[in-house]
């Protein structure tokens, strides 16, 4: 039947809430990654299609997106693909998880916390020593430059 969609791998929250589908360009686009970049992610199972076209395009939804922008403010921070698999794991066991297995996914959320925090003060501690650098360049330049 021509326009027939294939279910492909674990939904991550899909159906009627997940809205229209869309390509892998249009999803490049609206996330800020490139078409190369969404494959690798695919690749190292990072995010699955939640849907492929008859004609084999892979088709991604809101949800799809959502992880894809873990995935991009995981990657400044310096996490590794496994780290990030890992932390998506978490995300999607945590809103169905059982009360016993709770506990455990929030102490690994808290973990992946603390990770971040501290290397986004490590980040702004380098971003302070890169301005204060370029505030010494700019002075030298001031102080030498004729019209001042």
């Amino acid at each position: 039947m021509p326009g027939a969609l294939r279910e492909t791998g674990p939904q991550h929250t899909c159906g009627p809430a997940a809205g229209r589908l869309m390509q892998i360009g249009e999803a490049a686009d609206r996330v800020g990654l490139s078409i190369r970049t969404i494959r690798h992610y695919e690749e190292a199972g990072l995010i699955v299609p939640s849907a492929r076209s008859e004609g084999g395009f892979r088709l991604y939804t809101e949800p799809d997106l959502d992880r894809l922008a873990v995935v991009k403010r995981m990657k400044p921070l310096g996490f590794t693909l496994d780290e990030m698999r890992d932390l998506l794991h978490v995300l999607d066991a945590l809103p169905t998880a059982d009360p016993h297995d709770r506990p455990a996914l929030l102490d690994r959320l808290g973990m992946f916390h603390t990770i971040a925090t501290t290397r986004v003060t490590a980040l702004r501690d380098q971003l302070a020593t890169a301005e204060g650098f370029a505030d010494t360049l700019r002075h030298h330049l001031d102080q030498h430059t004729p019209d001042h």
